[in-house]
């Protein structure tokens, strides 16, 4: 071998070996699209349109609830098992309704109101002492008119009560009832 091609064998390895340990650059990446995530909106359940929705459900109940309980209380004694059973059936679903916490007083009105006139009942059939049969009956009045209340100020109404057949005036039902 001459001194040449020596020569030229060892520059050629050089330059492999150097062109080995050289950084190479790195390959443009790709551009990758990220997308855009998509938000879905939660309505508020409290807001003015979906609080009206879970009211008027509530209040559908406390209806039905309302006119079972007339039927039951034009009933004769011997046939209330049935108005009872479909008043524990409202009760029910009315305890099973999913509401926003906005509605949590107006839930425990309503529950207490049906809670005691289903008591009231009950208590009819065992023939209870009359005198704790109307307290009770005051009671659930008042958690009914709590109840109306709340709703009116959850709606944003002013409830304006009507004269007593008398003449006079009926209790103040306007303000608003305290936490």
């Amino acid at each position: 071998m001459t001194h040449r091609s020596l020569l030229a064998g060892l520059l050629l390895a050089a330059v492999l070996t150097m062109t080995a340990c050289t950084v190479q650059p790195a390959l443009p990446a790709t551009p990758t699209v990220t997308p855009i995530p998509t938000f879905t909106a939660t309505p508020d359940p409290c807001s003015p349109p979906e609080l009206q929705k879970h009211i008027a459900e509530a209040d559908r109940l406390m209806r039905e609830f309302d006119d079972g309980s007339l039927l039951a209380q034009n009933t004769p004694r011997d046939l209330l098992l049935d108005p009872i059973s479909e008043l524990q059936r409202i009760r029910r679903a009315a305890e099973d309704q999913e509401i926003p916490a906005c509605l949590y007083d107006l839930k425990s009105y309503q529950l207490a109101h049906m809670n005691t006139v289903i008591e009231i009942l009950i208590g009819f059939l065992k023939e209870a002492d009359p005198e704790a049969v109307n307290q009770a009956a005051a009671q659930a009045r008042q958690l009914h008119d709590q109840y109306t209340i709340e709703m009116a100020r959850l709606l944003g109404v002013t409830l304006v009560a009507p004269e007593i057949a008398t003449g006079t005036p009926a209790p103040d039902v306007t303000g608003t009832p305290a936490p």
